[in-house]
């Protein structure tokens, strides 16, 4: 049994955090300049722990603005919200210890350290489309690619990744087998 010395704080104690079996967008803050490098860091941790069933997406909102140098208007993407990265996830320990502990990461917006999810009006307000479609296959499946890079080709679904809306097939790539992910709107079920 172990006891807690008096210099400890609430907040340094282990908190069991409420669990949430649906994907949902957070909003994390970050030191200022550093949201490329948490979504790099956070996308590599992803890779690493093999989280890509908890962990979908992650996004730092960029707007296109006209800026004038020289006397030449140039286009340019800016950060929409500067110190801030946008993070498509299931609310748990594992996924809220991933980013809580990634390095330039100031913690979650909401009252505390309890991340509060966007609606599905604001998530369209920043042009992401949280609309899912529905698919009717199983892994297992042979599936015919029928739009985009990888029209025409069949394969064999491996994986089914729900958050991102995307099969894993292999496809045959210089006589290799190589797995590609394919989005639900560009496969049809043979």
């Amino acid at each position: 049994m172990s006891e807690i010395s008096v210099n400890e704080t609430a907040s340094e104690l282990p908190v069991k955090r409420k669990q949430d079996n649906e994907a949902r967008w957070y909003v994390v803050h970050t030191y200022s300049g550093y949201e490329n490098k948490v979504k790099a860091d956070i996308e590599k941790t992803i890779e690493n722990r093999k989280l890509q069933d908890q962990m979908f997406e992650v996004m730092v909102p960029l707007q296109d603005v006209v800026e004038m140098k020289n006397g030449t208007k140039k286009t340019v993407a800016k950060k929409m919200f500067p110190g801030y990265v946008l993070v498509h996830m299931i609310k748990n320990d594992v996924t809220w210890y991933v980013v809580r502990n990634t390095r330039g990461v100031t913690g979650f917006v909401g009252p505390g350290s309890e991340p509060v999810p966007l609606t599905e009006a604001e998530m369209r307000k920043l042009g992401v489309k949280t609309d899912s479609v529905v698919v009717d296959v199983e892994i297992g499946d042979i599936i015919k690619v029928v739009s985009g890079a990888w029209n025409g080709t069949e394969g064999t679904v491996k994986y089914i990744n729900t958050g991102k809306q995307t099969v894993t097939i292999d496809v045959d790539i210089f006589g290799r087998s190589t797995s590609v992910e394919i989005g639900f709107g560009d496969i049809q079920k043979k």
